[in-house]
Formats: C-alpha cells, structure tokens, sequence
C-alpha cells in the first residue's frame, strides 16, 4: 500500500471531500502486517517506565497488540466508548482547516499506508504506525480527549488570525514531542516520541537536550527541529494543566502579542525559563 509520498494537494480519487477513505484493511499484505509486528514489539519492551500512565492505559484499553495492522472500525467502536473519538482513515497529510475540523469533532486522522522495513527508524510522513500506536492511546483518556477536540476548534480560529505557526508549535512541543512529570520523574507522551525507539530513550537519558517546564507563550515562540531529534523538550505538570491552559487562554491577544514578538532560536535557553536540564546539545552539535 505505500507509495513515494503522501503529501498531497487535493484529495485522491475515491476520497470524499473530507478526504476520508476506506482504510482497506483486507488489502495489507502478510509483510506489512509483520512490520507492524516488530515495531510494535520494539515499542512495547522500551515504553514501561518510559511513557506516561495515560499512554499505558490507553494502549491496554484499547487492546493494541503486535498482531497485525489494527482495523480502524473496530478501534473506533472500542475509543468511542471511552471518549467518543474515532479513527478515520486518510491517504496521507490533508490540509489544516481539514485537519481542524475533524479534530473539533472528535475524528483522529490515519494514514492506512505502513512504512517500508528499510524505514523503521524515520520515516518522513507519518504512517499508520506511529499514527495509530503513537496517538491513539491517549485519546483513551478524558482529558487529554478533551486537549485535542478544544485545539482542533482553536485551530480555526488561529488560521482566521493569521497565527498558525504559534498554534503548530504548541501541538508539536505537546502532541507530538510533549513530556510529562509523573510520580516524581519525567515520562513521554508525545507520539513522535512514543512510536521511536531512539527517541524513547534520547528525550529521557541523554544529556543533550534542553528540558524546560511548560510555559505556553514560551512555546508557541519556539521553533523546532523537524529533521531530527528535539533539542528543546518541554515538560507539563500534568494533562489537567495542559488543557486548561488551552480552554482558559483567550488566544486573541495572545496571538497580537506573539506576532509582534521575535521566535526564540532551536536550542536557546531564556533567562525567565524553569530549566529541569541544561543540555549539552552535542548530538546536535556532532551532526551539524
């Protein structure tokens, strides 16, 4: 089922006009099955003192296992009596205001493709696997369900106001490469860290990144690495937090303040910022 890319501009033939598709699951084939098998194992040994209780949960819940490619309508039946939420399936990336109105209405968008074998470690667009085992878990939990369906509105509303970018960063520091404190010591919840096995480990133990409480105007400042590990990482106190500091925050001046602000460089430490570690940033050092 993989193609060269699935970054597209309208959507496929087949598609409805919220880009939704079949997800197929009769098509995959044994090997891409048993991909979804060894990543799934590798994950599964790492993540148990790694990942955030809410992340474990939700994975028990909703009964992900390393056998085979999950079939997106029986894993919406099972999160939709959790939360309410359900998995559709897309071809690949769709547009913003696409993408915010499924999530303002409770539908997580799939990619059905898998990566290749010789992919395992990075793959530039996100596939089935680090979409379904890397999110899905956490919109088992009520709280963070609620986190995602108030960005999704939130999201119109950036694009309206010309502050899309501060708004990506705060899902990217979060959804994707977020870290929380738990039981007295730091824990991974952010997908792009939960469905690697290098950054399972480098967001946690190594000693070159930076690791910096949570400050949202601090975040949605920030600029990111797409093209590899995080040099920043920033660390919620908990999920109940994050999301009130989304649905208490009127964004509107925030936005007016934040367009009129500089981004704050990859890597820079601010004077103001509540450091938990100082990196070393050598790893991004010795690649550049």
């Amino acid at each position: 089922m993989a193609e060269q890319t699935h970054v597209l501009d309208r959507p496929p033939e087949g598609a409805a006009p919220d880009w939704t598709i079949p997800q197929n699951w009769s098509a995959y084939t044994p090997e891409e099955h048993a991909t979804w098998d060894l990543l799934f194992e590798r994950q599964a040994k790492l993540l148990p003192g790694r990942a955030a209780q809410a992340y474990l949960n939700g994975l028990h819940a909703l009964r992900l296992s390393e056998s085979g490619i999950p079939n997106f309508e029986e894993l919406s039946e099972r999160l939709m009596q959790l939360t309410g939420w359900q998995v559709v399936a897309v071809p690949g990336l769709v547009p913003d205001d696409v993408f915010f109105d499924h999530m303002a209405n409770r539908r997580f968008v799939a990619g059905n493709f898998i990566r290749r074998r010789d992919q395992l470690d990075y793959i530039q667009e996100p596939d089935v696997f680090h979409d379904v085992f890397g999110h899905v878990p956490m919109l088992a939990d009520p709280v963070f369900a609620d986190y995602l369906e108030a960005y999704g509105r939130g999201g119109v509303r950036a694009m309206e106001l010309g502050a899309l970018k501060q708004l990506g960063r705060l899902y990217w520091y979060t959804v994707e490469f977020g870290l929380i404190e738990e039981a007295g010591d730091l824990r991974i919840y952010g997908s792009g860290i939960v469905s690697s096995s290098a950054e399972s480990r480098f967001a946690l133990e190594d000693p070159s990144p930076n690791r910096i409480r949570f400050d949202l105007k601090r975040v949605m400042r920030t600029e990111y690495r797409i093209d590899d590990f995080q040099q920043n990482y920033f660390v919620i106190p908990s999920f109940d937090a994050l999301l009130r500091a989304t649905v208490e925050t009127d964004f509107a001046p925030l936005y007016e303040e934040l367009l009129q602000l500089p981004d704050i460089p990859v890597a820079t430490i601010l004077p103001e910022d509540d450091v938990i570690t100082r990196g070393t940033q050598e790893y991004a050092n010795a690649k550049a």
